[in-house]
């Protein structure tokens, strides 16, 4: 092969950089494990002789199955580690509106497009998934690759996948939460009542059932359990706030939806996500206070006083 089609290659395989990104971040709900993922599918792309990267038709297709099977490997290794990690865990929040990236910075977190596949109610969701289901579903119902080529991933029959797909849609079906608008209104009325400490207000917002779920990774004060019904957890957080002198809390979008962000002295502590029930108020909570799953908030795309209006 001439060293213009090893050039070509280099440059195709260079640009699958964003979309691998995606695919991992959805894959692992970390920004820092998919990054790792997306590095590892690189070196083992560029340890290829020539020749044999010369022979891969598309280098786009090689790298996606090289990273789901990164990625396999550590959601297999993923739940003991979770075992043993101080309280609930959570995926990674990432700032940012819908449809980013916004921009073209090496940040890992400006590579990723935030849809309905990375709100942190998909994220949890996934969660709750088998490895290999979660690498089905993920590959054929977001990215819509065939299951022809999950099957290299899986290496599984692709009437395999198609049937871990289904269950893990099934998953999906049974967790997700039933649509609702108005997020933002409802999320900018928790912040006033939660700046008011109005415990009344904060259980009106809240759906009786609500639960909310807390990440501090034994790094941050953080609940270890999640705190269950609408009066619970309107107490906490009215507590959370008679803790916290000087804390300023700003709306800011989370994964893509509607959030709040509580900051001191410029420092991002903490980062909640929402979701609502069909009648609008607010059914689930994720707080995320982990300082290393936090470290993306601190760059251009963090919070600034504005968002709060």
């Amino acid at each position: 092969m001439s060293g213009r089609t090893t050039e070509a290659g280099a440059a195709e395989a260079s640009g699958e950089r964003r979309q691998l990104l995606n695919v991992a971040y959805r894959l692992l709900g970390s920004l820092a494990e998919a990054e790792d993922a997306v590095q590892e599918a690189y070196a083992r792309w560029y340890a290829l002789p020539d020749p044999r990267r010369d022979e891969i038709a598309s280098p786009g297709a090689w790298l996606t199955t090289v990273t789901g099977r990164v990625c396999l490997g550590v959601l297999g290794s993923a739940r003991a580690r979770r075992e043993r990690y101080v309280g609930a865990w959570l995926p990674d929040p990432l700032p940012g509106h819908p449809g980013r990236p916004h921009g073209t910075s090496g940040d890992p977190a400006d590579q990723l497009v935030l849809d309905e596949s990375v709100t942190m109610a998909f994220l949890v969701v996934l969660e709750t998934m088998t490895p290999a289901e979660r690498v089905a579903f993920v590959l054929h119902d977001v990215f819509r690759y065939p299951f022809a080529e999950i099957a290299g991933v899986l290496d599984r029959t692709p009437a395999a996948c198609k049937q871990l797909a289904a269950s893990a849609r099934r998953r999906v079906r049974d967790g997700a939460p039933a649509p609702a608008g108005g997020q933002s209104e409802t999320v900018r009325r928790v912040k006033e009542a939660w700046e008011a400490k109005d415990i009344a207000a904060l259980v009106d917002l809240l759906d009786p059932s609500a639960v909310m779920t807390a990440d501090g990774g034994g790094l941050a004060g953080a609940a270890l359990r999640p705190v269950e019904g609408g009066p619970q957890i309107a107490r906490y957080m009215a507590g959370i706030a008679d803790r916290a002198p000087g804390l300023e809390l700003l709306e800011h979008p989370v994964n893509g939806t509607p959030g709040l962000v509580a900051r001191r002295a410029g420092t991002v502590l903490t980062v909640a996500a929402f979701d609502l029930a069909a009648d609008g108020r607010v059914a689930r909570i994720w707080v995320v206070r982990n300082p290393e799953k936090l470290r993306v908030w601190a760059g251009d795309d963090a919070p600034s006083p504005r968002c709060s209006r």
